[in-house]
C-alpha cells in the first residue's frame, strides 16, 4: 500500500491506496486560516504537523503499517516557511493567497528585468510566490530575517519533520520565483541578484524520486515504520493532475477548490510571454504544465454562503441558482476577493457584483457567483487555447466540482466535455500514486495514470447554453479594465 498526504489551506487530507490505485483509507483534519490584515493570509506550520499526525494515525489504525511501502507528499504551493538554526519556526507561514508583496514584486522585476525573469523562471514576479515573501520579511521583519537558516515550502516542512531532509520537487519549486523551470534547478542568477541565500534551500528532485526515509523519531510519533521511503511528491495542482490521470499531451483538468485552476499538460515547454499563465515543471519527469489560477473560486462561493446564506445548504443553493436563467437576470460577479493572479496580475483587484437590482434575490446572487468563477476560469482557458494546446475533455475536480450544476456550467462555458474521476481528492491520490511509482510498483507516471484512474461520469456541453454564457462572458471581460483604476484607488485608501 501507498500513503499520500495533502497539506491543504483549510485541512490536511491523508489517504492510503493499494497497488491498483484503489483508495482504502481516508482521513481529514481541519485547521483555521489567519488573516491579520486585509489581503494577508497566514498559518502556523505546526497546525499542519498536528493534522498530519492525526490523519496518519487514523488511516493506519486498522492495517499493518509495514504494508505502507512509500509515502508521497503534496500541498498548497508558494508558502514561506522560515526556520532558524535550531529548526524553530520563526513566524507564521505566509501563504499562496497572501497579497502583501506588491512592492517586492516590483523590486524583483526591476532588479532582474521583466523579460529576463520570465526567460529564467518562466513566470513573472507574483505576490503569491515565495521570493517576494522573503524580500518582504527582509524589509519588514529584519530581526526575523537575520535568524533564517532554512526556507521551505509547506509540504517540504512536513518532509523535514518526517525524514530530517530539506528537499523539494521540481513542480513545487517552480512556484517560488527563483527556480529555473527550463533547466529544473534553482536559478543562481536570480538568487544572487535578489541576495537570497542558496544554502537555505533544499535539494530538488523529480516528483517520483525518493528524498529520504522516516526517522526513528517520526516513526514514534506517527506509527509508521522507521525507514519507510518518502517520495518527492508535487505541488497540489501537479499532484492533482496525476490523481485525475492528466499526464500526457491533450489532457487537462479544471479544479474549483479554495482557488480555481485550469491545468494542461505539455511535453514541450511553452511560455505565455505576457506572464498571464504559469509554466511549471510537471510531476511527470522531464515534462511541464500550463496553469491559470483564479485566487478565489470556491472561496467566493463559501464567502457568499457564510455571509449571506448561512442557513441554506450548498445543495439547496444549487437548486435556487438553477432556477435562475443564465446571466442571473443581468447580474455579474467578479471573483477577485483576494486580488487576482490569472489572467490579471493584480493584487489590488477586488470582488464586485455588477448590475445589482431590487429584483435580485439569494438565488440570483448565488448563480452570479458561480458564473463569475466559471468566466474567470474560461479567461485562463482562452489563453491556453491560444498557446496551441487543445483538449476534447476536461477532468473536473475539487469541492466545487462535486456540484453537478457547476460542472454543467463549466462544460457549457468551455464548450467541452467535463468528466469526473472516482475520487475528488486528486492531490492526495496523486501523491500516493507518485509514491507507488517511486517504490517501483509502476515503470512511469503515465503508466499508473492509465492503469488506476477511471472516469465516473461525463457531462456533454449544451451548445445553446454555451451561446448564452458566451454573451454574458463578453460583458464580463470588459469589467476588469473598466474597474482597474478604481481598484487601485480603493487599495490606496485602504493603506
Amino acid at each position: 500500500m501507498y500513503l499520500g498526504i495533502d497539506i491543504g489551506t483549510s485541512a490536511t487530507k491523508t489517504l492510503i491506496i493499494d497497488e491498483a490505485g484503489n483508495v482504502k483509507r481516508f482521513a481529514i483534519s481541519e485547521y483555521p486560516l489567519s488573516t491579520p490584515r486585509n489581503g494577508w493570509a497566514e498559518q502556523d506550520p505546526r497546525l499542519w504537523w498536528n493534522a498530519v499526525l492525526i490523519t496518519i494515525k487514523e488511516t493506519i489504525s486498522e492495517i499493518d503499517a509495514h504494508e505502507i511501502k512509500a509515502i508521497g507528499l503534496t500541498g498548497q504551493m508558494h508558502g514561506l516557511v522560515a526556520l532558524d538554526e535550531s529548526d524553530n519556526v520563526l513566524r507564521p507561514a505566509i501563504l499562496w493567497c497572501d497579497q502583501r508583496t506588491a512592492q517586492q514584486c516590483e523590486e524583483i522585476t526591476t532588479t532582474i528585468g521583466a523579460e529576463r525573469l520570465i526567460e529564467l523562471t518562466a513566470n513573472p514576479a507574483l505576490t503569491g510566490f515565495t521570493a517576494p515573501k522573503i524580500l518582504w520579511v527582509r524589509s519588514n521583519e529584519p530581526k526575523v530575517y537575520e535568524k533564517i537558516a532554512k526556507v521551505m515550502l509547506p509540504k517540504d516542512y512536513i518532509r523535514y519533520l518526517l525524514t530530517g531532509e530539506n528537499a523539494s520537487d521540481v513542480s513545487d519549486a517552480s512556484g517560488t520565483g527563483f527556480f529555473n523551470v527550463a533547466n529544473r534547478t534553482w536559478d543562481s542568477e536570480v538568487l544572487s541578484k535578489l541576495k537570497i541565500e542558496s544554502k537555505w534551500l533544499g535539494k530538488v528532485y523529480e516528483s517520483p524520486e525518493i528524498t529520504g526515509k522516516i526517522t526513528r523519531g517520526a516513526a514514534e510519533l506517527t506509527g509508521l515504520p522507521t525507514g519507510t521511503p518518502v517520495i518527492a511528491g508535487a505541488g497540489d495542482n501537479a499532484a492533482a493532475a496525476i490523481g485525475t490521470g492528466v499526464a500526457r499531451d491533450g489532457q487537462a483538468f479544471v479544479t474549483i477548490g479554495s482557488s480555481g485552476v485550469v491545468f494542461a499538460h505539455t511535453s514541450k515547454m511553452r511560455l505565455d510571454n505576457k506572464g498571464r499563465l504559469h509554466t511549471f515543471c510537471a510531476a511527470v519527469p522531464g515534462e511541464w504544465h500550463i496553469m491559470g489560477v483564479t485566487l478565489a473560486a470556491g472561496l467566493s462561493y463559501k464567502w457568499f454562503k457564510e455571509n449571506f446564506a448561512q442557513d441554506i445548504s450548498y445543495a439547496k443553493l444549487d437548486e435556487m441558482a438553477d432556477a435562475i436563467p443564465i446571466g442571473a437576470d443581468n447580474l455579474l460577479f467578479l471573483p477577485y476577493l483576494n486580488g487576482e493572479r490569472s489572467p490579471h496580475l493584480d493584487p489590488d483587484a477586488r470582488g464586485a457584483f455588477i448590475g445589482l437590482a431590487s429584483t435580485h434575490e439569494v438565488g440570483h446572487l448565488a448563480r452570479s457567483v458561480m458564473e463569475g468563477v466559471a468566466y474567470s476560469l474560461r479567461d485562463c482557458y482562452d489563453i491556453i487555447l491560444n498557446m496551441g494546446i487543445r483538449s476534447d475533455e476536461i477532468i473536473g475536480c475539487g469541492g466545487g466540482m462535486i456540484s453537478k450544476f457547476w460542472r454543467q456550467m463549466v462544460a457549457d462555458t468551455f464548450g467541452v466535455k467535463v468528466a469526473t474521476c472516482q475520487t475528488s481528492d486528486g492531490p492526495a491520490l496523486g501523491a500516493a500514486m507518485l509514491a507507488a511509482v517511486g517504490s517501483g510498483a509502476y515503470a512511469s507516471v503515465p503508466e499508473i495514470c492509465e492503469s488506476a484512474i477511471e472516469r465516473v461520469e461525463t457531462i456533454e456541453p449544451n451548445l445553446g447554453a454555451g451561446k448564452e454564457y458566451k454573451r454574458f462572458h463578453s460583458i464580463y471581460k470588459d469589467l476588469y479594465s473598466a474597474l482597474q483604476t478604481t481598484f487601485g484607488r480603493l487599495n490606496t485608501s485602504e493603506n
